[in-house]
């Protein structure tokens, strides 16, 4: 675990993660197309890279990309009981949760980047943000 979370940057950790590359996106795709298409699908994940996804909707409405801020994503792991459960298993918790964290950070400031560069839509999401409000912003930004 030290080697993973606590031996290496935020930048490597970033760089090696096999997900973030959208490997077995392709798998996706699959699994989505089986879908009805007069159907809407709500799909999630770290594959959904959004250089990926672009060229296979028919307009960007079809997609919303929610970015957490830092502040919401270590509110998240601390609400689900998980702030420790990954550093915690380390020989230095308090640096391997801030590297996850910090490469969390890094994935989303990619992520918002990327988005923005393609016009694709995206809402950022902090711990402020109610389920109400978020939803009416995904329902608002998709068209629903």
């Amino acid at each position: 675990m030290d080697d993973r979370w606590v031996n290496r940057s935020p930048d490597t950790m970033l760089d090696t993660f096999h997900w973030y590359r959208g490997e077995a996106f392709d798998l996706v795709v699959e699994d989505l197309l089986a879908f009805p298409a007069e159907r809407g699908v709500i799909a999630e994940g770290f594959r959904l890279l959004p250089e990926l996804v672009a060229p296979l909707l028919a307009e960007p409405r079809r997609a919303v990309w929610l970015l957490p801020t830092p502040d919401f994503r270590r509110a998240a792991f601390d609400s689900r009981g998980g702030l420790w459960q990954i550093a915690g298993r380390t020989s230095d918790p308090e640096r391997a949760l801030r590297n996850l964290l910090e490469r969390d950070r890094m994935f989303t400031e990619r992520l918002d980047a990327t988005v923005t560069s393609l016009c694709l839509p995206v809402i950022r999401v902090d711990p402020q943000t109610t389920e109400d409000d978020l939803a009416a912003q995904v329902a608002e930004s998709l068209g629903l």
